[in-house]
């Protein structure tokens, strides 16, 4: 991030905490190793995410995945049977994150939608090369419509969603449900990153005066390159050759965020192939600021604007 704030459209919150990062002193994430890097992201999720909130129903188990058991956590505000269920895959680059990243926030969101919320720790590079983590997430999908039942979820009622290298892979899953003629009821995507080396305008204004900045993203990509993808939409799904039939779309973007423009234009192809889609922009915030929620009231505005497609969606 540079150290100079040009006249960009930033809120003067997102001012105060970009300017409160640069007086820390940390070095960016791309500088430290990836164990490193991990215990950043976390402590920084935790000193500027909201404390979570208490839920009646929190569960911790392990799915069946295709390299051993997947780590996940359910969470839903009632006890009730027949919950519909969010598949919420956490950010961080295919490299950092995880259940303990995304934990506040899917409590929120639970708790405001009524819907279960479940989360995995899908398999991480550089230790489990791209597309490692989406087949775990592949493995979760199906476990929910096969065993959903037995966590007293309803398999007729699916969303899956992600933030940021979660809306990448919440945007595949969506179309490897539609071609395995799994119904989902919603794909929540938070600034996905749906293309690898495009300069969009977004990506020329942000990158370089933002925590997300153009270095960090080629770190991410040196780590999760390497695997062997079926196909190469399964990392980019703007490619994907057809988007008729996928699930509906909601899409929650930061106006300053080098992914911004991904957003638009996944939200542009969606429509293109007749598919029904929402965008929401919250002005003047950052990438990851639904993590931010100490600091930056736009991140439980998210988690409303979620909550509220989630119970549209899942009719509640």
């Amino acid at each position: 991030m540079a150290d100079d704030q040009p006249d960009l459209p930033f809120s003067k919150l997102t001012r105060a905490l970009m300017a409160n990062v640069r007086r820390a002193g940390f070095p960016p994430l791309y500088q430290q190793t990836v164990a490193q890097a991990r215990q950043a992201y976390a402590a920084g999720v935790g000193a500027m995410g909201l404390p979570p909130v208490e839920l009646p129903r929190v569960e911790s188990f392990t799915i069946p995945g295709p390299a051993g058991d997947i780590p996940a956590r359910l969470w839903a505000n009632s006890h009730e049977h027949d919950l519909p269920v969010l598949l919420y895959l956490h950010g961080g680059g295919f490299v950092v994150g995880g259940i303990h990243t995304c934990d506040a926030m899917c409590r929120q969101v639970a708790r405001l939608s009524g819907a279960a919320v479940l989360a995995i720790d899908y398999r991480l590079a550089p230790e489990h090369k791209f597309p490692a983590g989406l087949e775990d997430c592949v493995a979760t999908l199906r476990w929910l419509v096969e065993q959903g039942h037995t966590r007293h979820l309803d398999a007729s009622r699916l969303a899956v969603g992600g933030d940021s290298a979660g809306g990448t892979l919440a945007a595949t899953l969506a179309l490897m449900a539609r071609d395995a003629h799994i119904p989902l009821k919603l794909q929540a995507l938070f600034y996905p990153s749906v293309q690898v080396g495009v300069a969009t305008d977004s990506f020329k204004t942000y990158a370089s005066h933002t925590l997300l900045s153009a270095e960090l993203m080629k770190w991410f990509e040196a780590h999760a390159h390497g695997g062997t993808a079926a196909e190469r939409w399964h990392r980019e799904p703007l490619l994907a050759p057809d988007h008729r039939g996928v699930a509906p779309a909601w899409i929650g973007l930061a106006q300053c965020d080098p992914l911004t423009d991904d957003g638009y234009q996944y939200a542009d192809k969606l429509r293109a192939a007749g598919v029904p889609v929402t965008v929401q922009v919250w002005p003047g915030v950052i990438h990851d600021f639904i993590n931010m929620g100490r600091l930056l009231p736009e991140a439980t505005q998210a988690y409303e604007a979620l909550a509220s497609a989630l119970r549209d969606a899942f009719g509640r």
